[in-house]
């Protein structure tokens, strides 16, 4: 299939940060996994393909091993930002939604590896028994206590994985407070990170600065985002960006992901999200003089 992502990526953005672009060491890729199976999910488009197949899942995780890198935690990389610390060949994996083939298929590969990952949790989704959703089963509490157990890190995700801006603010006030409640409940632990669900609205300034300041009164301290690009000491602590990973990426387009080659769709992303936002606000004050001239 022919992809003008792959197609830039490849052959001008990757060459151009190579060589011109920021010190590899002060940039970070956290790579954002969903389901590590066969499972497309209704997908079609290589862009919002969330899973990735157990074989090619173990060849990326082995040749990052085999390269390098090492994982570490969102607040380790945090911290070695923020002190301009160099940290070429470092990486952090995510999981968002919280699947049971993660158990089954990625835990022993990234044990292999010496990896560990954090994996954000839609807690409606987690039961006592693997609940069924879309085709997939999802991780139970004991597994996530077992995980927990093997080095794993658990991140909030919301309650039931809604579109928070369809939402009131009362409403994400408890999609974000009580997931991270639940989880604290079943682990014991503090819960200081959070994973935005769906595309992250990064163009509506007003939204993510309250965003930001109920995660903050809620007890949260950093959390990642859907925006394309790797961490970097400017990104903002509580929407870190993330490189996406599935199926489709071969090794030369994954290798360009981990190195900057992808950072480049950001702006056209953030562009495509503004214009989107102009527009549906044009159309909401045109509706709103129209009833107002009518009255």
């Amino acid at each position: 299939m022919f992809r003008v992502d792959r197609l830039v990526s490849l052959y001008l953005s990757h060459p151009f940060v190579l060589t011109l672009g920021p010190s590899a060491g002060s940039r970070v890729p956290i790579l954002m996994y969903h389901s590590i199976s066969d499972n497309l999910f209704g997908m079609s488009h290589p862009y919002f393909q969330i899973n990735t197949v157990p074989e090619v899942f173990s060849q990326q995780m082995r040749w990052l091993r085999n390269s390098g890198y090492r994982t570490s935690s969102l607040p380790e990389v945090l911290t070695g930002l923020q002190a301009g610390e160099d940290l070429s060949k470092t990486i952090v994996i995510t999981f968002d939604d919280g699947y049971r083939d993660f158990y089954t298929d990625a835990l022993p590969v990234l044990k292999q590896c010496g990896f560990t990952a954090t994996i954000f949790l839609a807690t409606d989704r987690i039961q006592l028994n693997p609940a069924r959703v879309e085709g997939a089963d999802y991780l139970t509490w004991k597994d996530v206590r077992e995980l927990h157990g093997e080095g794993i890190s658990f991140g909030a995700h919301t309650v039931t994985h809604p579109d928070l801006r369809s939402l009131q603010p009362d409403q994400i006030e408890y999609e974000l407070g009580r997931s991270k409640e639940i989880i604290e409940d079943h682990l014991g632990v503090t819960v200081e990170s959070f994973s935005y669900p769906h595309g992250f609205p990064e163009e509506d300034k007003d939204y993510t600065r309250y965003l930001e300041d109920v995660l903050c009164n809620l007890g949260y301290d950093h959390g990642v985002s859907t925006n394309l690009g790797r961490a970097s000491r400017k990104s903002n602590r509580f929407f870190l960006p993330r490189i996406p990973v599935n199926s489709l990426d071969d090794p030369s387009f994954f290798q360009a992901k981990l190195q900057g080659g992808y950072d480049w769709l950001h702006w056209p992303q953030l562009l495509k999200k503004y214009f989107f936002h102009r527009t549906v606000a044009l159309r909401e004050r045109a509706l709103d003089n129209k009833e107002t001239s009518s009255r």
